[in-house]
Parts: C-alpha cells; structure tokens; sequence
C-alpha cells in the first residue's frame, strides 16, 4: 500500500476571471495546461453510502480519464484548507470504467461539469474553473504555500471557501427550489442565478 496523498486547497470566487488571469500571470505564474472541458459523473450506492461517510467517486473526461476517489481527513480537522485524502488514476476507456463501477454497485448520481485552466506558481497549482454557476480561483499544494501565493495574488484569505463545488450546489438549489441537481451548463442556461448568491466573492 502507498502512502496517503493529500489534497489541500482553497478556492476563491470571483466576479472578474480574466482580470484575475492577467495577475496571475504578471505574478509570473506558468501555463500548465490549456483551458479544457470536463465532464465529471459522481457514483454512489443506491443508499448513497459514500456521501454519509464524506467520500467521493468520480470518474472524470477531460483530455484523459481518470478516477478519482476522496475521503475525509479528521486529523487534519485544524486546517484552514480543505484537506481530503485523494487517491487518482488514469483508466483508458470512460464508457468501461462507468459499467464496471455499476457492475460492482456504484451507480452514477451526479454530474457536474466546468472548463479548467491549469497554472504553477512557485510550489502551488492555480487553476481557473469556470463553474455552471460562477468563476472559481482553486489553489492546491502545502498549506504554507497556499497561503504565500493567497498573499502574493492579493486574495482576500477570509473569503476562502473550503466548501467543494457539489456542497455549493446542494445549498445553492435548496436557497433558489432549483429541480434539479446536475451542475451542467445546459441546467443553468438562461437563469439568472449565480453561487454568489450564497457564497463570498472577491
């Protein structure tokens, strides 16, 4: 067995993410990866047994597939980031990967879907998702870089969110009725609801 591999990250939204793009790199950040679209299914049992115990799989389509699961981390409960376990993996075939998941019980449950665009800077990842319902700034890597590049951006830390993107979404249809859960572009087209609604932004 490896070693436990922790994902820690905060993430900032914002109302301007081209402005936020051109500090970003003035403060010399380098492009890692183009801006993509992903579409991500979460699977879960039919008594959804994985989100009760705060865990996630996910199976995701970008330029690869991957799959992903998270659980909680309690010792790290002190934390001013979101800290999850995260363990990751390529598969090579999206459509395989969903039936055999469904073959073991795991049925898909949810899906949402974002453009992302990856940035480095210094020892920290910073990306640019543009959510169905709002521009997000994530940055991911040690807690004490985290909050050197939060510093360097100019970012407000006390408007972090350390909420995922799924949570915002279950708060944001219960704040709206929304009638549905999927976080996709075509659900959102042409509503005028936005997850600042409920949540900060820079």
């Amino acid at each position: 067995m490896g070693d436990t591999q922790l994902e820690v990250e905060v993430k900032f939204l914002t109302a301007d993410l081209a402005g936020f793009r051109q500090r970003l790199l003035a403060a010399g950040a380098v492009l890692q990866g183009e801006r993509v679209f992903e579409r991500n299914v979460v699977f879960d049992t039919p008594d959804k047994h994985l989100l009760h115990s705060g865990k996630l799989l996910r199976l995701r389509q970008d330029k690869a597939v991957r799959v992903t699961f998270k659980g909680e981390v309690a010792e790290a409960s002190q934390s001013e980031a979101k800290v999850r376990e995260e363990l990751e993996i390529n598969v090579s075939d999206f459509g395989t990967t969903a039936v055999i998941f469904q073959r073991l019980g795991f049925n898909p449950v949810l899906v949402y879907e974002k453009y992302r665009e990856t940035f480095s800077l210094d020892n920290v990842e910073v990306v640019l998702d543009e959510m169905p319902y709002g521009n997000f700034v994530e940055i991911e890597g040690e807690e004490a870089g985290i909050k050197t590049a939060v510093a360097r951006l100019n970012l407000p830390w006390e408007k972090r969110i350390t909420t995922n993107y799924l949570k915002l979404m279950v708060d944001l249809k219960a704040y709206h009725r929304l009638d549905f859960d999927d976080l996709t572009f075509a659900n959102f087209e042409g509503l005028d609801i936005s997850v600042a609604d409920i949540a900060p932004a820079i």
